[in-house]
C-alpha cells in the first residue's frame, strides 16, 4: 500500500492506494467518473447559466411584439345622458353619434411598425441561433473536460506502473545494502563495496521518491478535475 497524503477536501483522513493493484479496478468506471466531473465542473455550470440567459432572451424576443399593444379601460358614472356628437359627412352635412356619458369603456390600441411586422422573424431566428450556439459551446466544454480526464487518467496509470517498477528496484537495492552491512561487520566486505551498495540504494530511493511524487501529482490533479476526493471515486 502506498500512502499519498491528505485527500483533498477530507481533513484528518489519509488515503491509501494499492500500487500493486490496477487503479482502474480500484476506481469507478471511467464513464461514471466523467459524469461526476461534468456535474461538478464550474465551466459547465457557468455555461448552463449562459444557456438559461439565452433562453430568456429568446422568450423576450418572441413576446416583443406585445409591447405595441396597449389595453385601456375606464368607467364613467352619470344619469344616462345621451350626448350627440356632430360628425360632418362628405357633403358637409353634420350627422350625430350618440354616446352615453356613463358605463364601462374598454379596448385595445395596436400600433405595429413595418419593422416589427417584417423584421421580427429575423430577430427570433437570430435569438434562436445564439441560443443554439450557447448549447454547442457547452458541448465543446464537455469534450475538453473529457480529453483532460483521459489524459490525466492515463498519466496516472502510467505513473503507477513506473512506480511499481521503481519500488521493486528500491527494495532490491535496500536488501543488497543490508546484506553489505552484515558482511562489512563480519569483515568480509571492503569499505569500497559498502560505499557502492550505499550509493546504489540512495540512487534508487531518490528515483522512487521522484516517481512517487509524479504519481501523487497526477492523483491530486485528477481529484481537482473531477471535483471530489478520489476515495469517493473508489469502488465499494
Amino acid at each position: 500500500m502506498v500512502a499519498f497524503g491528505k485527500a483533498t477536501g477530507l481533513s484528518g483522513d489519509t488515503l491509501y492506494l494499492d500500487v500493486n493493484q490496477d487503479i482502474g479496478s480500484q476506481l469507478l468506471p471511467f464513464d461514471q467518473i466523467v459524469k461526476i466531473a461534468a456535474a461538478n465542473s464550474p465551466l459547465l455550470k457557468y455555461q448552463d447559466e449562459v444557456i438559461n440567459s439565452l433562453n430568456a432572451a429568446t422568450a423576450v424576443t418572441r413576446s416583443q411584439l406585445l409591447q405595441n399593444l396597449t389595453g385601456f379601460g375606464n368607467y364613467s358614472g352619470g344619469n344616462q345622458t345621451l350626448l350627440a356628437t356632430g360628425v360632418p359627412d362628405a357633403n358637409g352635412r353634420t350627422g350625430s353619434i350618440g354616446q352615453l356619458t356613463n358605463g364601462w369603456r374598454v379596448g385595445i390600441d395596436a400600433r405595429i411598425s413595418l419593422y416589427d411586422l417584417f423584421g421580427r422573424k429575423h430577430q427570433i431566428r437570430q435569438a434562436e441561433a445564439t441560443q443554439q450556439a450557447g448549447e454547442r459551446q457547452k458541448d465543446v466544454v464537455l469534450l475538453q473536460l473529457k480529453r483532460e480526464l483521459i489524459t490525466i487518467y492515463q498519466d496516472m496509470l502510467t505513473a503507477q506502473q513506473v512506480l511499481k517498477i521503481r519500488l521493486l528496484d528500491e527494495q532490491a537495492s535496500l536488501t543488497a545494502y543490508r546484506i553489505a552491512e552484515v558482511e562489512l561487520q563480519k569483515g568480509r566486505l571492503s569499505a569500497e563495496l559498502m560505499a557502492n551498495a550505499t550509493t546504489r540504494y540512495v540512487e534508487t530511493k531518490s528515483i522512487s521518491e521522484q516517481v512517487k511524487g509524479e504519481f501523487l501529482k497526477n492523483v491530486h490533479t485528477f481529484e481537482a478535475l473531477v471535483g471530489v476526493p478520489i476515495q469517493r471515486l473508489k469502488r465499494n
